[in-house]
């Protein structure tokens, strides 16, 4: 996800310097956006690590968890990729961009706190 907004924000400044405009730094965000899914990622993985010691083993929910937050970022740096066109062009719209990428950023959380509570039921 980082890759392809961070592509498209170069791209996009690469575009206002070519038109003599303010090259907007805001662009930066939608770059970095996507990280947060692999803090989600290292909460649950160290979680089911912590129940492994124990002798019980979490392998579909650490793969499920980990593809669909992979997922989810990999879709967030593509909006990301977009938003960093869009405001680079138009210089509007900073907010509306953060909204959808932060709809998109719920996908991940969700899957984490769910992950999280079943490995808590299984573990009792």
């Amino acid at each position: 996800g980082t890759g392809a907004a961070g592509m498209a924000s170069v791209g996009a400044w690469k575009k206002c310097f070519a038109q003599n405009k303010a090259a907007p730094f805001m662009l930066v965000v939608f770059v970095g956006a996507p990280l947060s899914q692999t803090i989600y990622g290292m909460i649950l993985m160290n979680k089911i690590a912590e129940v492994a010691v124990n002798g019980q083993y979490f392998w579909g929910m650490g793969i499920l968890g980990g593809l669909a937050m992979g997922a989810s970022a990999m879709m967030q740096g593509k909006a990301g990729a977009n938003a960093a066109d869009a405001l680079a062009e138009t210089g509007k719209g900073f907010t509306n961009y953060l909204t959808v990428l932060g709809v998109i950023e719920t996908v991940a959380l969700f899957v984490m706190v769910f992950l999280l509570q079943k490995v808590d039921v299984f573990v009792g």
